[in-house]
């Protein structure tokens, strides 16, 4: 458990000013008490006395409990007791008021309800590195509809993306840290994720959040960004599920707008529009009976199956060789069973559609 972080001077000095005039404001209701009970004479308690004092600094008015007509000193008295009742009052509403903002704003309580509206996700995705690269990691999340936590050093990063994420009407979660750090990946709900992406702009620093993350979650699915098609192996070493080389694929990219302009514009198509369809892929449970894929996905127009492998065959990175396994385009009378994968082209309603008919056939 973190150790609790010293208040500011500003904050100190707001408590001592609230200490003090919470008693002037104290003493204020004290002599009022007491004076409207002697101007009151006998038939005056002191309850009454000190109810005539609050209600006049309250400025709430019900009149005179204590009768004044015929004490013009008495009146004076109230004069003095309103003036500075009120005063006190005022301000000490002040001073609570610049308390509760300066808590509101103090970077380690914002970053405490961070961290327990984070433990509340279950199955989310955590993004190391919020600059271009992991920006649009972030958008196509939120496009296809998982929740993910921002993981940056720099605040500056986190509140453009916190912003971005307000506009769209997204909840942002984001923790400032580095993502190599234990304490910071743990904040981002590490234990409780399905996936993280280490993408922030340095190989090295990849790699160490790669092998940080494995360490807490062995289980935790992990992509990594890569510069020098060098550190391919290594990374993959440190426990990386997937290695993605910006400079590699861009360069295909390139490529594919010379040599099949349509098909790379029908792609940029769906990656663009929040809207679009998606390669999606589902991975059937193992508790799933075999059953037809026009059973488990009859046709629809909201997703296409366009290929069925199985979730344990090898898989082989494309920078590093080919002969990856898979079945094109199955006939809807295919079997399929748990532990395949399905990768359809879906929306994101469509995708969950499948998703929901997998677990119903699964529980049944």
């Amino acid at each position: 458990m973190k150790p609790r972080r010293p208040l500011t001077l500003a904050s100190l000095a707001l408590r001592r000013e609230l200490r003090y005039v919470a008693l002037a404001f104290a003493t204020i209701l004290t002599v009022g008490a007491f004076g409207f009970r002697h101007i009151g004479g006998g038939a005056t308690t002191l309850f009454d006395g000190f109810y005539m004092t609050f209600i006049t600094v309250a400025t709430i008015g019900y009149g005179e409990i204590v009768d004044l007509s015929q004490h013009p000193w008495g009146r004076l008295f109230n004069v003095g007791i309103a003036v500075s009742g009120i005063g006190a009052w005022t301000y000490m509403f002040s001073i609570i008021t610049a308390v509760l903002v300066e808590r509101s704003l103090d970077p380690e309580r914002r970053r405490q309800r961070m961290v327990k509206a984070i433990d509340k996700l279950h199955g989310h995705y955590i993004v190391c590195g919020m600059g271009r690269v992991g920006g649009n990691v972030a958008r196509e999340l939120n496009a296809t509809r998982h929740a993910h936590v921002a993981v940056d050093d720099a605040q500056e990063a986190l509140e453009r993306h916190i912003e971005r994420m307000r506009e769209i009407g997204h909840e942002p979660y984001a923790i400032q840290g580095d993502g190599a750090d234990d304490d910071t990946l743990i904040e981002a709900g590490i234990k409780h994720a399905a996936g993280l992406f280490a993408v922030t702009g340095e190989d090295a620093k990849n790699m160490v959040i790669v092998l940080t993350a494995k360490q807490l979650n062995p289980k935790l699915r992990v992509v990594a960004r890569v510069h020098d098609v060098r550190n391919i192996e290594k990374c993959r070493r440190v426990g990386a599920d997937e290695i993605v080389s910006p400079d590699f694929t861009g360069g295909l990219r390139i490529a594919s707008a010379m040599l099949r302009p349509h098909a790379v514009n029908f792609m940029d198509q769906m990656l663009r529009r929040s809207d679009a369809l998606r390669v999606e892929e589902i991975t059937l449970p193992a508790t799933l009976p075999t059953v037809a894929l026009g059973t488990l996905a009859p046709p629809s127009r909201d997703y296409v199956v366009v290929a069925l492998r199985e979730a344990n065959a090898p898989r082989v990175h494309p920078l590093l060789a080919q002969g990856d396994q898979w079945q094109f385009s199955p006939p809807v009378e295919q079997d399929v069973a748990g532990g395949q994968v399905l990768i359809v082209i879906a929306t994101p309603l469509g995708r969950e559609a499948i998703e929901q008919r997998v677990a119903e056939l699964a529980a049944a």
